[in-house]
């Protein structure tokens, strides 16, 4: 997958490759916090660990801005318990944020 940077609507998409192939965000972060490389992770998920100074922020300038989470669902008649509670939970975040 690569790794998207825009910047002044310019694009740049960066075909990155290492050693390490993870499947989800925690994995990246814990490598990325244990000295490993570089992470490309959600500004949530970092942010803390910018602020105590544990991760250090590069190529900021060309960071795009992410607006949100999106979901798509066919019908809302059929959705599974876990579908539901996860769209309460996308939802409660978002409300916390403003």
């Amino acid at each position: 997958m690569a790794w998207e940077f825009e910047r002044d609507g310019h694009m740049v998409k960066a075909h990155v490759e290492g050693q390490w192939t993870f499947n989800s965000s925690e994995p990246i972060l814990r490598a990325a916090l244990a000295g490993f490389g570089l992470a490309y992770l959600p500004e949530d998920m970092v942010a803390p660990h910018v602020e105590s100074g544990e991760l250090k922020r590069v190529m900021k300038n060309w960071t795009p801005v992410f607006p949100g989470y999106h979901l798509y669902y066919a019908s809302r008649r059929q959705s599974s318990p876990a579908f539901v509670l996860l769209v309460e939970a996308l939802r409660s975040k978002d409300a916390a944020k403003r």
